[in-house]
């Protein structure tokens, strides 16, 4: 996904699905279905909703044998920056400070983990 590119969003149901493949990696269909909780989706349902994906770009797919083996075709780190910054656009006028400040007031966050962040972005560690 380019940075300029606007990807369509997820369903929780899609994200859901997403979330095997950026946790498990490739995999088929009923490998995807075996790893969801109870109760199963039928394998067509969920075979649905992975064309769906990849469609929409979210999901590639290569052929082995008679069956295709599918594997995310965006990162996690990406959705997750582009979602956070979609969050922070739409309701903290894209103010990042503004989004903190409300984590603290909510108490969401403590000030203590706030400091402990200042350090480590201070350290130059990746948070």
């Amino acid at each position: 996904m380019n940075k300029n590119e606007q990807p369509r969003p997820l369903s929780r149901k899609e994200e859901e699905i997403m979330s095997l493949f950026w946790q498990h990696g490739p995999m088929f269909i009923r490998e995807a279905v075996e790893m969801m909780p109870s109760p199963k989706p039928h394998v067509n349902t969920v075979a649905t909703f992975v064309r769906g994906l990849e469609a929409k770009g979210w999901l590639s797919r290569e052929q082995i044998g008679n069956s295709y083996r599918y594997s995310a075709a965006v990162p996690l780190k990406e959705y997750r920056d582009h979602s956070v910054r979609g969050l922070v656009d739409r309701f903290f006028g894209k103010s990042y400070t503004s989004f903190v400040s409300t984590l603290v007031s909510d108490e969401k966050i403590s000030t203590a983990e706030l400091r402990e962040l200042i350090e480590m972005i201070e350290k130059g560690k990746e948070v």
